[in-house]
């Protein structure tokens, strides 16, 4: 099967962004996604760049980005969204917020956006699709030539816990503290075409992948592949998608410049020669459980030789590395956003402490995440 890689400039960044509708009196998942879009719709600027569109859940609406020169535009863009989606959810008294998880939604209480692919996910997935009350952060950055797209694919999956364990949003899940970091990241893999990609060697390797999946009637398509980091054909990126939704518009910024970068330094590294760095398929499975259950905290293996080192520390160390490209790029100011979550903790860390301040109280962390995403990191110490 041959999947064409569309044109795209090296190094753009796209964002996607999924946002919960939720109730501000009771901090509980609100169903009206199709009447907000609605609303937006017959308001919406048609050269807008960015769009919002509805997901798997109606307690959902979904900010995308146009493709952004840089971080800073495609930051914009989300913002932009944001301010048109408050336009229709402040008449309706609606708020939105942001994690991986809501603290204490049940799966049982939400509905299903009408849509054919989302009923055919559910019948085929059932009472794990059902469960899907998940959010998530995608990021795209733009590939220039389609022989990059493996190796980058690949070499990516080395720095993908750090990025997921800096993410990492939803300790609580319906109601419970599950000792995660990120249960998310452990519930999406359980889709049968989602988790780690397959170590593909190269796009003619990808395209084998596909045909065999599609002729078999696994998917329809690649939009169908769900990995943690994927080909996006469609629009010529790679796309990472292994990451909680981020809480604050800040910590997004910061993620996407992360992203931005590490793509950066390893075409670099493609274009001189260099060989990318690679683990067993058995370290980094392991390094995405210990993103996920100790977010922050975690010990991750960084090398063949089953060398580990703290996540925090390994973070400093390659920030300091892709200094110099980031004042290339024009996303040093996001990316240092990424040591003000070292210092000040992850959204998890956030919503753990909001949570044992009330004594267990999951409504206070839900209305801490509602103050957070109006007003950033800083509305937490409040």
């Amino acid at each position: 099967m041959e999947i064409p890689f569309a044109p795209s400039a090296r190094g753009t960044v796209g964002i996607e962004w999924e946002l919960m509708l939720v109730d501000p009196a009771t901090g509980q998942l609100a169903g009206r996604g199709p009447e907000v879009l609605e609303r937006v719709a017959a308001a919406a600027d048609p050269e807008a760049r960015h769009t919002v569109t509805g997901e798997l859940l109606t307690n959902t609406v979904e900010v995308t980005s146009g493709v952004g020169r840089d971080v800073a535009e495609a930051t914009a863009d989300i913002a932009a969204a944001i301010a048109e989606v408050r336009t229709a959810t402040e008449p309706l008294g609606l708020e939105l917020m942001c994690a991986g998880s809501h603290p204490f939604a049940q799966w049982y209480d939400q509905t299903v956006t009408d849509k054919t692919r989302y009923h055919t996910l559910i019948q085929r997935t059932q009472w794990w699709g059902r469960n899907m009350m998940i959010w998530g952060v995608h990021v795209h950055i733009g590939v220039e030539d389609v022989r990059k797209v493996m190796p980058l694919v690949n070499a990516l999956l080395c720095s993908l816990p750090q990025l997921q364990a800096l993410a990492a949003s939803s300790p609580f899940w319906a109601g419970e503290r599950t000792g995660y970091a990120s249960n998310r990241a452990l519930v999406f893999q359980q889709l049968p075409t989602a988790g780690l990609p397959w170590l593909l060697e190269d796009w003619a390797g990808f395209e084998g992948y596909l045909d065999d999946m599609v002729r078999t009637g696994i998917m329809a398509d690649a939009t169908e592949v769900r990995w943690d980091i994927r080909p996006a054909p469609r629009w010529g990126t790679i796309e990472i998608r292994a990451c909680d939704g981020m809480s604050t518009l800040p910590e997004l910024a910061s993620v996407a410049a992360l992203a931005q970068v590490l793509v950066e330094h390893l075409s670099r590294e493609l274009d001189a020669g260099r060989e990318l760095p690679g683990l067993p398929p058995w370290y980094h499975r392991e390094n995405k459980w210990r993103a996920a259950r100790y977010g922050l905290e975690a010990e991750l293996i960084v090398d063949r030789a089953g060398r580990e080192r703290p996540v925090g520390a390994h973070l400093e160390e390659l920030l300091d590395e892709l200094a110099p490209i980031a004042d290339e790029l024009g996303c040093a100011s996001e990316l240092a956003g990424v040591r003000r979550t070292l210092d000040t903790g992850a959204s998890y860390q956030r919503q753990l402490a909001v949570a044992d301040a009330a004594g267990g109280e999951l409504g206070a962390v839900a209305a801490h995440l509602i103050r957070e995403f109006r007003e950033g990191p800083a509305a937490s110490t409040r």
